[in-house]
């Protein structure tokens, strides 16, 4: 018993080695990579299996394991830089793990997400090394001069998305490119908008979609959302949305709203103020902005979470309380 675990433990060893060596030779093999110059694109949330995947997929490794294989055991697969990569030299493994880690991308990219603030806009691009920062010193009057904006606020008026830039691009260009783009998806929607909308202006159908963009993460229900806040304009009922509210109160904001926050009256407060808010409450996407100009036809007037993401719909406020005591209280 004893020589068969010493043959065993030889044989892994002997194993260990054998692979030691081939990742060795591997490592330092240069890349058969096809169709240079290329490039390639490390996307956010892309991990080390999926990299390997994807280069195997478009004949930059020829064997996605082995390439996985060697992130694992050296490391260097741990901290994947996104952007994108181009490759217009046979590169090794290594070198190819070097210049992903180290970032020397031809194009980097930030995403700004649906619902983001300003706030929360202005943070992802101080998070980018590779941007110059030209906007970091403006005041919100002369950014809005620079990217060409009549509006009063920034708020809502970049459209999120991915934007790819070349290192040390201008800050305020790529700005430029997202309030352009947001521009014109309103334009579009407001032209194909539906009759007889409460809104004067395509502003006032931005900040709609902004409020339906932060009540629902359920694609489904954006339409309905616009339908309810619609009926509430018509009929003079105020909007009562928290996250107005919410806006309102700024950093004051520690993550629990409370009835007083609600009686305290701020320009965003649609419990103690009736219309729309002064601008957006953050970024609203396509869906939600067609939603606004593309209501659902209900004729409900309320609506309560359910806790699972969804909500329920009510026209009368006797169905509505019903409905709160069953999912709220």
């Amino acid at each position: 018993m004893k020589k068969l675990i010493e043959r065993l433990l030889l044989f892994a060893l002997a194993a260990a080695l054998a692979l030691a060596g081939g990742l060795t030779w591997y490592a330092r093999q240069p890349l058969s990579i096809e169709g240079m110059p290329r490039t390639v694109n490390v996307t956010p949330g892309m991990h080390l299996r999926s990299l390997s995947v994807m280069l195997a997929r478009e004949g930059v490794v020829g064997n996605a394991t082995l390439f996985w294989l060697l992130g694992r055991v050296t490391g260097q697969g741990t901290a994947l830089k996104v952007g994108v990569y181009t490759l217009d030299r046979p590169l090794t493994p290594l070198e190819l793990y070097g210049k992903i880690e180290r970032g020397e991308v031809s194009q980097a990219i930030v995403q700004f997400i649906e619902g983001w603030s300003w706030r929360e806009v202005r943070a992802a691009l101080a998070a980018q090394p590779l941007l110059k920062h030209d906007s970091a010193n403006l005041d919100e009057a002369a950014l809005l001069r620079a990217l060409g904006a009549e509006e009063p606020r920034v708020e809502g008026l970049l459209f999120p998305d991915t934007y790819y830039y070349a290192p040390h691009s201008s800050e305020v260009e790529v700005l430029r490119r997202a309030y352009r783009l947001q521009r014109d998806k309103l334009r579009a929607a407001w032209e194909g908008r539906a009759p007889g909308l409460p809104y004067k202006t395509p502003y006032e159908a931005l900040i709609m979609a902004s409020i339906v963009e932060k009540e629902t993460g359920v694609a489904v229900e954006r339409p309905l959302i616009a339908g309810v806040f619609i009926n509430r304009l018509r009929r003079g009922m105020r909007l009562q949305t928290d996250p107005t509210v919410i806006y309102g109160l700024g950093e004051r904001f520690d993550g629990n709203l409370r009835k007083v926050d609600l009686q305290t009256d701020t320009p965003y407060n649609t419990y103690t103020r009736a219309g729309l808010p002064p601008t957006p409450i953050a970024m609203p996407g396509e869906a939600a902005i067609r939603a606004a100009l593309n209501p659902a036809p209900t004729d409900a007037l309320y609506f309560v979470a359910r806790g699972d993401g969804t909500h329920v719909f009510s026209g009368t406020l006797d169905a509505h309380n019903r409905a709160v005591n069953r999912y709220q209280k």
